[in-house]
């Protein structure tokens, strides 16, 4: 089944932006050793600038200096991540994840850092600097750390591959590489050849990458360098992104499967933005929430929450944690969205996948502005006569014939698991 499912974690990003600590991560990390991992919840991710000292917010300090080794590699700051110090990286936080049977993972930027290239630094087992690496016409829109790199100069390979087996000593299991998904394809050859260095550094690590909206045309590239992709740019708790993801999921379902995922973002739910204020919470409704998990989870994005853990309320830890409805995440098989129409007053999507255990999973959802009663015929998922439903949020159980009435409310869904009257329990 685990090679099956897309991945489950935390990212540090929502609630914290560049500046999250050690600290937190720890916290964090113990909370869903304890509270999650039973339920397929595993990786620990610090995202980006973990090697900025002066990182405070969600905002970025232009050209600030980083910490960065002798090869040109960045390094944690210290004085954030108190363990690193003396050269020891990441090794002894990633060591305490893993002590809770969980996993670890960190945020890279595609390139070479800027002050490497500046101070023409050498790259570890090349005679090649740098500066004679870098493609300084190749740059981050909304960061100024790094360059580019020029896989057709000497000791391109040589940067890439002293990175990954860095980071292979520290443990570290899962890479997000950032500013290459929709940068494509004129960094096409930049992302192979750091595919190709994560995959031969001797660890298994997941690579993941950011941001999007990735390019459809170039799907089976990703699938061929990366385990996940980004289909948009940074999904926040705004319904106007999540009634726009409908519309992403329905063109990327195809793609998904065993080992390449296309990731619809984080999942913006509980206590975000601990940058700025402390009580800052979700935006979203619950019936908004429970939309989006349900979402997700049919069409098989990866799970990564957004929230600060151990602020997690009631709510939040069981829509974190509906067996169910992860079940369906892990099961679901050939994803796809059956009709989108405007009937009874608002707007209403059914999706469908097969489950691996037998049987079928359906969700139908309100996109629409109004609460509604709908009577689906049973039909439009190709089904006759009596069918068994489970409905996952509830647990409840029915049997219905050709039709089956649901109440709806506004950004509201239902979703379901169906066996013929006939079959297995």
């Amino acid at each position: 089944m685990e090679r099956y499912r897309p991945p489950m974690g935390w990212n540090s990003w929502d609630c914290y932006g560049a500046a999250v600590t050690e600290e937190i991560v720890r916290k964090n990390a113990a909370y869903m050793a304890e509270h999650l991992r039973p339920y397929g919840w595993e990786y620990i991710v610090v995202d980006i600038q973990w090697y900025e000292p002066t990182a405070a917010t969600h905002e970025y300090h232009a050209f600030a200096k980083l910490c960065m080794d002798e090869y040109s590699r960045l390094v944690p700051a210290p004085n954030r991540f108190p363990s690193a110090a003396d050269g020891r990286g990441f090794k002894p936080l990633a060591d305490y994840v893993h002590s809770l049977g969980l996993k670890f993972g960190i945020h890279m930027m595609r390139g070479i850092p800027r002050q490497a290239v500046h101070r023409g630094t050498p790259i570890l087992g090349s005679g090649a600097s740098a500066r004679d690496i870098a493609k300084t016409a190749s740059i981050c829109a909304w960061n100024t750390d790094m360059y580019g790199v020029d896989p057709s100069k000497e000791g391109a390979k040589a940067y890439y591959e002293s990175l990954f087996a860095l980071y292979a000593s520290w443990g570290v299991d899962f890479v997000k590489c950032d500013d290459i998904a929709r940068e494509l394809p004129h960094e096409e050859a930049e992302l192979v050849l750091l595919s190709e260095a994560l995959r031969n550094c001797g660890r298994e690590m997941i690579l993941s990458l950011s941001p999007g909206p990735a390019l459809l045309e170039k799907a089976e590239l990703y699938k061929q360098t990366a385990d996940m992709w980004r289909i948009t740019d940074d999904f926040w708790d705004d319904w106007k992104l999540l009634y726009a993801m409908f519309e992403r999921c329905e063109k990327w379902s195809i793609h998904n499967g065993a080992g390449h995922w296309a990731d619809a973002d984080m999942l913006p739910v509980g206590a975000l933005r601990q940058d700025y204020d402390a009580a800052d919470a979700t935006h979203f409704t619950p019936q908004e929430q429970e939309t989006m998990m349900t979402l997700w989870c049919i069409f098989r994005s990866p799970l990564m929450i957004g929230a600060e853990l151990t602020k997690l309320d009631g709510f939040t830890e069981d829509l974190l944690t509906n067996s169910r409805i992860l079940d369906m995440h892990g099961k679901a098989r050939h994803a796809h969205q059956v009709w989108r129409r405007e009937t009874a007053g608002t707007e209403l999507v059914l999706w469908a996948a097969s489950c691996a255990d037998g049987g079928q999973y359906f969700a139908l959802f309100n996109i629409g502005e109004n609460p509604c009663t709908y009577t689906l015929a049973m039909s439009d998922l190709e089904t006759d006569g009596k069918v068994r439903l489970m409905e996952l949020w509830s647990g409840e159980k029915m049997s219905v014939g050709g039709t089956l009435t649901v109440v709806l409310e506004r950004h509201g869904c239902m979703a379901y698991h169906m066996e013929d009257e006939v079959g297995k329990s």
